[in-house]
């Protein structure tokens, strides 16, 4: 587990820089898709989910 909370730390930080330097290349696509899968693998994964569903039926109920 300290393993992978590790690598997440590290791909989340990678995926950070290269949104603040505004240049997402492929090789920085594929880090952030890395960071998506350990995420998921982590035991983080449910409250994003949650968080992420919850937030889909705010919007989802809001009528312009």
């Amino acid at each position: 587990m300290a393993v992978s909370i590790s690598v997440v730390l590290l791909l989340l930080i990678l995926a950070v820089i290269f949104i603040r330097n505004c240049s997402l290349k492929i090789s920085h696509a594929l880090v952030c898709l890395l960071l998506g899968f350990y995420l998921a693998s982590t035991s983080v994964a449910p409250t994003i989910h949650s968080g992420l569903t919850a937030t889909a039926d705010l919007v989802s109920s809001l009528r312009p």
